[in-house]
């Protein structure tokens, strides 16, 4: 996610410009934010629900049963969560700071204002002893919205990490390391590199879940920029690139088309079988994980894994040496 954008206002100039340089490029991008209005936070939740989509469920059991060991060893008072979607997630934790202690205050920060506020609303219902806040903001331009940290445990779930470039990414992590103190960690969940057939499945469900959700980001585009993309115009393509190690996401024209975007002064000819990347998502060994976030500033403290391999979460603290 690379921009930030709340529905009811109109895009800045910041905005207009990420949005137009990424479509110009010579492989035309639109930023994976824009997959995330009402219906693509929806549709999103549904794909986590899929059969081929195993990095939800996978998360989910390693985090019931290493969460209260990570909470002892980081021992926080506040918890942020990056990226909160529902919610689910964050509620294990809660629940295993219950048996831990010396919980506070728990923020949420996610682009989606609608879930935000719903999840924030049930969270203060059912775990009454904790302070909710909530932050409508992009983890990749709004961390200093956080504050300074001391006591804080920052959980960044769901192989997010992976959706940013590799100098994002590095830079992300300097960005947490800058605003952590010593008593701060970072917890990440990480996809991890495995057979093709299996990654490229959990892309391209035959539901066709996946295809709705990326096509949604073209309604978005339209609605925000006076755009005539149209959806239904271009059909869903997801593949693993072995030598980067991630997945791509693609949106691939059925016929010629001429595309308007009024906002940002913008028109785009596509020729039938032109491309746009809507996605990135790098997946992992422990090794360049470990090595991408000591390039920015962080040490790996502690990793915990599934049996089959399949996902890990990576706890982070700020090098110090």
């Amino acid at each position: 996610m690379s921009s930030t954008f709340a529905e009811d206002a109109y895009p800045s100039p910041d905005e207009r410009a990420r949005l137009r340089e990424s479509l110009t490029r010579s492989l035309p991008e639109i930023p994976p934010v824009y997959f995330y209005d009402d219906l693509g936070s929806e549709l999103f939740e549904q794909i986590t629900h899929l059969g081929v989509y195993y990095p939800t469920r996978t998360e989910v059991g390693i985090l019931e049963q290493r969460a209260g060991d990570i909470l002892r060893a980081v021992r926080p008072r506040r918890l942020v969560e990056l990226g909160s979607g529902a919610g689910r997630k964050i509620r294990i934790l809660l629940d295993a700071w219950r048996w831990v202690g010396g919980g506070e205050t728990c923020t949420m920060l996610d682009v989606n204002g609608l879930f935000l506020e719903t999840s924030i609303s049930r969270l203060r219902t059912d775990y009454p002893e904790y302070t909710f806040r909530g932050v409508i903001g992009d983890f990749t331009t709004d961390l200093p919205r956080l504050g300074r940290g001391g006591g804080r445990l920052v959980v960044f779930l769901a192989g997010t990490i992976g959706n940013l470039y590799p100098d994002e990414r590095r830079a992300f992590f300097r960005e947490i390391a800058r605003l952590m103190e010593p008593s701060d960690a970072l917890l990440v969940g990480a996809d991890l590199v495995k057979d093709t057939a299996r990654l490229e499945a959990a892309y391209d469900d035959p539901e066709g879940v996946t295809a709705a959700f990326n096509r949604n980001a073209l309604r978005v585009i339209n609605r925000r920029f006076g755009a005539n993309f149209a959806p239904d115009a271009f059909a869903h393509r997801a593949f693993y690139d072995a030598a980067r190690a991630w997945i791509e996401m693609r949106l691939v024209a059925t016929r010629r088309m001429r595309v308007q975007i009024p906002a940002l002064d913008l028109r785009l000819d596509l020729e039938r079988g032109a491309e746009i990347r809507t996605e990135v998502s790098c997946k992992f060994t422990r090794d360049s994980l470990q090595a991408s976030a000591r390039a920015g500033g962080l040490v790996m403290s502690s990793w915990h894994t599934d049996p089959d391999q399949l996902f890990a979460l990576a706890l982070l603290r700020r090098n110090d040496a």
